[in-house]
């Protein structure tokens, strides 16, 4: 598990977040493609693992958030969120 510090605190559905947990080792492969799935909708093309709409579901997946959360954080904890996913796929 990853535990990420926002740089500010977020508040999102009603709560608020200072920090985000990823864990990559609960996932399923089919976690896996469910975020393809969902990527792919959001992007509105088929994407790869390379894509950061892909990365973003998966690290969502990963915290247990959903996407929205994700792609809404500040641009710096997004990228630090969006790199866990990055490290991730690129360790498989």
């Amino acid at each position: 598990m990853i535990t990420i510090k926002l740089s500010k605190e977020v508040e999102f559905e009603g709560k608020k977040y200072t920090e985000l947990s990823v864990d990559y080792d609960k996932l399923t492969g089919r976690d896996l493609m469910s975020a393809e799935r969902e990527a792919s909708v959001l992007a509105g093309r088929p994407v790869v693992d390379i894509d950061k709409t892909y990365q973003a579901v998966l690290a969502a997946k990963a915290a247990g958030v959903i996407s929205d959360m994700i792609v809404n954080l500040p641009a710096k904890d997004f990228v630090a969120v969006v790199g866990t996913a990055q490290d991730f796929l690129l360790g498989i």
